[in-house]
């Protein structure tokens, strides 16, 4: 079965600064989505779809799209940013950005952030639940928050609740998490574990999820506070276990995460992808 990879790079990066999504991680100019399409296309997706901005579009072509149209088959989408209300610059969220695939998205497919550098081997349990899937059978794959943090800032993390057979039953969004774990999850000032499984936003999806996501947003229009409310996917999936009976399975990534939230985690990131090359991990780009 044909699986295709998504990719979110619509975003404003007002913490970083610039256009992070292209933004060169080695010496030679590459960035991580040279590294995240490869990782996908080696498991087996053979399309991506690149949700972008209007006004961003031709930068991003120039600097990194089109290297990748040469790994993948690629489309690009553009996020509609009609209905935002006056005044609001930031995009309704990552369940919005979805949603602008629908008419594109035809198979089973996986979704990742622009920014977010998931490993080498993250691709492949998703893609392999993919090729079985039924409609709503829907799935995550979860890192360990302590593989997920920034020394320079604090983070948003999608807190998972598990059941003994690793399907997902909650997940909370968690905002201002620091680097020592200390933050606010189910309304009381804690510090989470660890291992505290957590999303960063790679999901396995059916298209089912386009309709849940069209009814839902209609909600959202008619029940938000426009000017500053987000439509997550995170929140939208965990209501749907139980509004439209779906399910999610959890698969385990143990590698370390890495992404571009500030200006200051550059450096640790081109230095871990420096390491990573040296270990052969990717001969293609040696």
């Amino acid at each position: 079965m044909n699986t295709t990879l998504v990719i979110m790079a619509a975003g404003i990066g007002s913490r970083f600064g610039g256009l992070k999504q292209a933004t060169a991680i080695t010496d030679d100019g590459k960035g991580i989505l040279d590294f995240s399409v490869l990782d996908a296309k080696k498991a087996g997706f053979d399309k991506a779809v690149i949700i972008l901005r209007e006004d961003i579009l031709s930068e991003f072509d120039e600097r990194i799209g089109k290297r990748l149209k040469k790994i993948i088959d690629t489309t690009y989408v553009i996020q509609d940013t009609s209905s935002l209300p006056e005044g609001r610059k930031k995009p309704f969220g990552t369940g919005h950005a979805i949603l602008a695939c629908k008419d594109v998205v035809k198979t089973p497919f996986c979704i990742i952030n622009a920014d977010d550098y998931y490993g080498c081997n993250a691709f492949t349990a998703i893609e392999k639940h993919l090729e079985q899937a039924k409609k709503g059978e829907y799935a995550i794959l979860a890192y360990e928050l302590g593989n997920t943090l920034s020394k320079n800032g604090t983070v948003t993390r999608g807190v998972c609740s598990l059941n003994e057979n690793n399907y997902l039953q909650r997940i909370e969004e968690v905002s201002k998490i620091p680097y020592d774990r200390k933050c606010i999850y189910q309304g009381k000032e804690q510090i989470l574990p660890e291992k505290t499984p957590v999303s960063m936003n790679l999901w396995g999806l059916t298209t089912d999820i386009f309709d849940i996501l069209e009814k839902e947003f209609a909600v959202f229009l008619k029940t938000a506070d426009l000017n500053k409310d987000e439509f997550l996917i995170p929140t939208i999936i965990g209501e749907s276990l139980i509004k439209y009976n779906t399910s999610c399975k959890a698969f385990f990534n143990k590698d370390r995460w890495y992404g571009i939230t500030y200006k200051e985690d550059l450096d640790e990131v081109k230095q871990a992808m420096k390491k990573i090359l040296e270990e052969g991990k990717y001969p293609e780009y040696n």
